[in-house]
């Protein structure tokens, strides 16, 4: 049995799991933080801690697996026992005790238990969908002064203009733009000129075909031609009426990625929808939208068994 899937589902909710003769993993919040050095901005968080000394069993993780698997409590009792009797011989020997989404035990030279986190989850239930960013510093003012510095560098020579002292060439000027208007007046006035014919010509022959396509439809007996009746199938699709219970897959702040996670879960063979924005303006993503609280009990059951330990059921009021 792998006892730390149950702790990481009570670290979510409690800030205190004890393991039975083993000890307790502690869970603190802590505040948003800018990392200078690499220029990252993190979400709060939880941090997770480890003591030895809190070992004593306080019925919150066996009852827990207990209400999950459904068995006696004193059964899983001896079962926890055994497991955290089995860490204890694993870090007594020298190795490394990994436990997937808390963290890694060592015991060191004093044989004291040294804990190192799992940095990448975040068990902050009011920083979901948040995750760390890094943010590059803004440089316009840098540039703005560099710009003035080589403004500064660069010498600026300007030029007089030479005049012409001839009197010939502003003529001659002249009469080159002189001609060249004058031949364009002449081609504008021949293409209109071509463009008035061609249409005349058009409306010329329109009109015989029209006068064509009248004498024709008198020879016609203008009794309607009757054509075979065609049969349509309509199919209604039923829509969702009442109260619906959302079996949610996550919720993005980008919507591209719920857009992305809906597509994904199609592929998967699941019914999946996009079911807009909650009050903290993250995009949530459905499994499933079903009527029956019933059906989607199960259908939440099977994929937190299965595929999703994070799914849970959102209900219409």
């Amino acid at each position: 049995m792998r006892v730390e899937h149950y702790i990481k589902e009570l670290l979510y909710r409690y800030n205190c799991v004890i393991v039975p003769e083993f000890g307790a993993f502690l869970a603190h919040t802590a505040s948003a933080r800018i990392d200078n050095d690499s220029k990252t901005i993190y979400p709060p968080t939880k941090v997770v801690s480890f003591n030895e000394q809190l070992s004593k069993n306080d019925g919150l993780l066996v009852s827990h697996i207990s209400k999950s698997k459904s068995l006696a409590y004193e059964d899983l009792l001896e079962e926890v026992n055994q497991t955290a009797k089995g860490w204890k011989e694993k870090l007594e020997n020298g190795e490394q005790l990994e436990l997937f989404g808390i963290g890694t035990l060592l015991s060191n030279n004093e044989g004291r238990i040294q804990f190192k986190p799992e940095e990448k989850i975040n068990y902050l239930t009011a920083s979901f969908g948040l995750s760390s960013f890094a943010a590059a510093p803004i440089v316009r003012e840098t540039l703005k002064q560099e710009v003035e510095e080589i403004e500064e560098q660069v010498p600026f020579y300007i030029t007089p203009e030479k005049r012409e002292t001839s009197a010939v060439r502003p003529f001659l000027k002249v009469a080159a733009v002189g001609l060249v208007l004058f031949a364009l007046g002449i081609s504008g006035y021949q293409f209109h000129r071509q463009n008035l014919a061609k249409q005349q010509i058009v409306q010329q022959d329109t009109q015989k075909e029209v006068s064509r396509h009248i004498q024709e439809a008198t020879f016609f007996d203008s009794t309607p031609l009757e054509l075979p009746s065609l049969n349509l199938m309509v199919t209604k699709k039923e829509r969702l009426e009442g109260p619906l219970h959302h079996v949610i897959a996550g919720a993005f702040r980008i919507k591209a990625n719920a857009t992305k996670k809906v597509a994904e879960l199609k592929n998967q063979g699941y019914e999946a929808r996009y079911i807009g924005a909650n009050k903290f303006g993250l995009h949530q993503v459905a499994y499933a939208s079903l009527e029956d609280n019933k059906e989607a009990l199960q259908l939440y059951r099977k994929i937190k068994r299965t595929s999703s330990p994070d799914v849970w059921i959102l209900s219409d009021k």
